[in-house]
């Protein structure tokens, strides 16, 4: 790596210092915002620098939890892998975290990244670099106010899809993810019509296709957190990091891009017991000790998130506390997904309390305390005696999710 890059490494360190000692655990896109305006070229410099190329997992939903298992899985077999832990997707994130592992003069000790994009990013920064895989996981009705329309989303796909140079791999369940055209060869995971047709709500995709022709991993059974995977005529039982059909198909994509990765090498029962190992993602479904408390938080961020992962929830649950924050810019669009399965939200919460309550309330949720103050709704929450049934359960939205994290120490 040229020594070119070695004020702005040398500056992005120090600017990452000087946010955490302003901000402990918050702060992480700064450096990678001060650098991208300093040095324009480093973020595609460094993409560009893995012997072993770069791969690219992007999507609509299920990019952190597919990028994070397939990480493992390429770890399991001996790779160094630098990626974007803290799921920062978009180019100041992305930066950051490689300002995290780069040598001052810009090298980073890995053999290949895997790196989560946002689609939007992803799109603008395509022509900085290219990708030797690229993973797309699916289309689906998105944040309004950046993704309004499903054929916007697909074009920002097909820019990142183009940078691949050795494979495409895709959700060949996902009829829009079907029009992307590459001279590379394509790789298509799914499930099987059987558990699409298990799927109380489907898949949430924009469009749902029945391909026959997926020749990567497919999903033939699910049960709660554990599944079946067919990969290339042998089944496996794979245990996921969290419940839901939407775990299971993230699992069929990593699969299927660590088998192109991989080649000969790629073993499917190392990689199988590498993605059943892992914890769950930063909210996705993930039990984390708070205060003494065991809590598990649910992550939405879109409707169709909002009702595979609320469709999962353990029915009759005790303490349920539901917050919306500013991420949210149009409470409206969550109102095709229903709650009821809620049942009762102790708490509803976060700069939107009102009308997620209101949704709630429509759909037969009993609402029993509308607290806009999230920090003071998440303290009178975890206050509360050990539920009679199940687990404290808080579903979030990003911004909630953060500004959670960041309220109970949970940021790293």
């Amino acid at each position: 790596m040229p020594l070119r890059w070695a004020p702005a490494v040398a500056i992005g360190r120090a600017v990452r210092i000087a946010a955490r000692l302003r901000k402990p655990g918050g702060g992480s896109a700064v450096p990678g915002l001060v650098v991208n305006r300093l040095a324009p070229r480093f973020l595609g410099s460094m993409l560009s620098s893995f012997p072993e190329g770069l791969v690219v997992v992007s999507g609509s939903a299920g990019k952190s939890t597919t990028t994070k298992m397939l990480v493992a899985v390429l770890e399991a077999h001996g790779k160094r892998v630098f990626t974007n832990p803290s799921t920062a997707n978009i180019s100041q994130g992305l930066t950051s975290a490689l300002l995290e592992r780069a040598s001052l003069t810009g090298g980073i000790d890995a053999d290949l990244a895997v790196l989560e994009m946002d689609e939007g990013h992803g799109a603008l920064l395509s022509d900085r670099f290219a990708s030797r895989v690229v993973l797309l996981t699916n289309v689906m009705t998105d944040q309004i106010d950046r993704f309004h329309d499903s054929d916007k989303v697909l074009g920002m796909l097909r820019r990142i899809a183009a940078t691949a140079t050795g494979c495409l791999v895709v959700n060949g369940d996902d009829g829009m993810l079907a029009r992307i055209r590459t001279g590379v060869p394509v790789r298509r995971f799914g499930v099987t019509d059987g558990v699409l047709a298990a799927a109380p709500r489907g898949l949430g995709y924009a469009e749902t296709i029945r391909p026959a022709d997926a020749d990567g991993a497919v999903v033939t059974a699910v049960a709660g957190s554990s599944a079946a995977i067919l990969l290339h005529g042998v089944q496996h039982q794979v245990q996921l990091p969290a419940r839901g059909i939407h775990y299971a198909v993230d699992a069929a994509g990593a699969l299927t891009a660590a088998k192109e990765v991989l080649g000969d090498a790629f073993d499917a029962e190392r990689a199988v017991a590498a993605i059943s190992a892992m914890p769950a993602v930063f909210g996705r479904g993930e039990v984390v000790t708070v205060r003494g408390v065991p809590v598990e938080f649910v992550l939405v961020q879109n409707p169709a998130s909002f009702q595979l992962n609320v469709d999962e929830l353990e029915e009759g649950l005790d303490q349920v506390l539901v917050a919306m924050g500013s991420d949210v810019r149009d409470p409206s669009y969550f109102w095709p997904a229903d709650s009821s399965r809620i049942g009762r939200a102790l708490v509803v919460t976060g700069s939107k309390a009102e009308d997620m309550a209101l949704q709630l309330l429509y759909q037969g949720v009993q609402v029993v305390r509308i607290e806009p103050d999230l920090t003071a709704a998440v303290d009178h929450f975890l206050s509360l005696p050990t539920p009679a049934r199940g687990l404290k359960t808080i579903v979030f939205t990003a911004d909630a999710m953060r500004r959670t994290r960041a309220h109970l120490g949970l940021t790293s």
